[in-house]
C-alpha cells in the first residue's frame, strides 16, 4: 500500500482496496496505521463520485527526510531530500578521505547541518541516512573492508557514527552501487535490468537486477576491476595481483602508459585533458582501453543479458571514444539476444548521479515493509 501511495498510483482509501484486492476493513486499519507511523497523511478532500468526499493520501514529505552523502576520494557530495525523493538543498566541499574517519564523517555531520538550515527542517525529521564510500562495503553492517584508497577505514562502523548521536537509519554502500541506484532511478527508471561501470582511477560494476541491487553474498559483487585480462600478465595492480581490468585501462594506468610514451599524464582527468585537447596518443589510448572494457562486459552481457550499460567516472567524460572501443567489441562479441534491444550509453545523472542515489537507498530502507513492520512492533514512530 506504500508503495502505491508513493508512487502516486493509489490516491484514496478505495483506490487501495480496489488495487490490493483487501476488504476496506483491512485497509483503514493499516492505512491507519502509517498515519500514526508518521509516513502517510490524509489531505483535503478529493472529488467526489456521490456521499462524502473522500481525502487524499500521500507521503508526509513535511516531516520526513533523507542525507544521500557521496564520499570519493577529494570531493562530499551531500543532498538532503525528501521521502518522495524531491531534493530539497544539497552542497559540495573538497575534503581528502585519507584524513581518516573520524574527520570525514565530522564534515558530513556539519554539511547536514547546513542544509537542514537551508531547507528549514528540523533536526528530527532526517529518518535515514544512506552513504557512498570509494571502496568494498560489507552492506550489513556498513564497513568498509580493506578500502585501498581509504587508509584508517578497515572495519570502522561508519553507522555508529551518526547512530551514536542521532536516532537515525544508516546505510553505507559503495560508491558505484549508489551510482547504479541513482542512474536507474532518476535517469533510466524503466530499465528492471541494468550495469553502471564507472571508470576512474579503478573500475567497478553496479549491477540492478529486477529493479533492485544486487550485492552478492557480502557486497562485492560486480568487481569487475579485478577480472584478469589475458594479454596484460605483466600489468601490476593495486590489489597486488598482475593483469588485473583495472591496471590496464583504468585512468591511472591509461596516464602512466602515457606518460611512459613521452606524453605527461598523472591522472584519469589528465588523459581527459589531452583527449580533450586532440593529442592523438590520449584519443587512440582511451579507444584501446574501451576494447579491453568491452571484452569483459561481453562476457556479462551473455551472463547477465542487462538491458542498458550505464558508464560513469571521470573518464565517461570522454564517451564517444571511448564507449565506441567499448560497443565494437561488446556487440561482436555477445550473443545477438542478447545484444537485440542493448544501449551502451553515458551516464545521465552527473556529478549529483552518487549523492542522489545515497538517498535514493536511504528512502528505499524507510519505506520497505521489514523496516516499517518491525518499527510499528517496537512502537517507534517515523515523524
Amino acid at each position: 500500500m506504500l508503495d502505491l501511495i508513493s508512487r502516486g498510483a493509489a490516491e484514496t482509501r478505495t483506490d487501495l482496496a480496489r488495487q490490493t484486492g483487501m476488504a476496506r476493513s483491512t485497509v483503514a486499519q493499516r492505512v491507519d496505521a502509517l498515519i500514526g507511523f508518521g509516513l502517510v497523511e490524509e489531505t483535503e478532500p478529493g472529488e467526489s463520485t456521490g456521499g462524502r468526499p473522500p481525502r487524499l493520501l500521500r507521503l508526509n514529505t513535511a516531516h520526513n527526510c533523507v542525507l544521500g552523502v557521496d564520499l570519493g576520494a577529494t570531493h562530499c557530495r551531500v543532498a538532503l531530500l525528501d521521502i518522495g525523493g524531491k531534493p530539497l538543498a544539497s552542497c559540495e566541499t573538497p575534503i581528502q578521505i585519507t584524513q581518516g574517519p573520524h574527520e570525514v564523517l565530522a564534515h558530513v555531520d556539519a554539511r547536514m547541518h547546513e542544509l537542514l538550515t537551508r531547507a528549514n527542517r528540523p533536526l528530527e525529521s532526517v529518518k535515514a541516512i544512506g552513504i557512498g564510500v570509494p571502496g568494498p562495503v560489507e552492506f550489513a553492517t556498513g564497513r568498509p573492508v580493506n578500502p585501498p584508497i581509504m587508509p584508517g577505514w578497515h572495519e570502522y562502523p561508519i553507522p555508529d557514527f551518526f547512530t551514536s548521536r542521532y536516532n537515525v537509519e544508516v546505510l553505507v554502500d559503495n560508491d558505484v552501487n549508489v551510482l547504479a541506484l541513482g542512474e536507474r532511478r532518476f535517469a533510466y527508471p524503466g530499465s528492471a535490468h541494468l550495469l553502471f561501470v564507472k571508470i576512474g582511477t579503478g573500475i567497478g560494476c553496479g549491477i540492478v537486477a529486477d529493479g533492485r541491487l544486487h550485492r552478492g553474498a557480502q557486497g562485492s559483487a560486480g568487481d569487475i576491476g579485478h577480472i584478469r585480462v589475458p594479454d596484460a600478465p605483466h600489468a601490476v595492480c593495486r590489489c597486488g595481483n598482475t593483469g588485473c581490468l583495472e591496471a590496464v585501462a583504468g585512468g591511472a594506468a591509461l596516464a602512466a602508459r602515457l606518460s611512459a610514451a613521452g606524453t605527461p599524464a598523472r591522472t584519469g582527468h589528465d588523459v581527459v585533458t589531452l583527449v580533450n585537447q586532440g593529442d592523438a596518443a590520449a584519443l587512440r589510448l582511451v579507444r584501446e582501453g574501451g576494447r579491453v572494457i568491452g571484452d569483459v562486459l561481453a562476457g556479462l552481457v551473455n551472463f547477465f543479458n542487462p538491458e542498458a550499460i550505464v558508464v560513469g567516472g571521470v573518464m565517461a567524460q570522454v564517451h564517444e571514444p571511448l564507449l565506441a572501443g567499448m560497443r565494437e567489441v561488446i556487440y561482436q562479441r555477445s550473443l545477438p539476444l542478447a545484444t537485440h534491444r542493448l544501449t551502451v550509453v553515458p551516464s545521465r545523472s552527473g556529478e549529483e548521479g552518487g549523492s542522489l542515489g545515497a538517498g535514493r537507498l536511504a528512502i528505499d530502507h524507510i519505506l520497505a515493509p521489514d523496516y516499517i513492520n518491525r518499527a510499528l512492533s517496537t512502537g517507534q514512530g517515523a515523524a
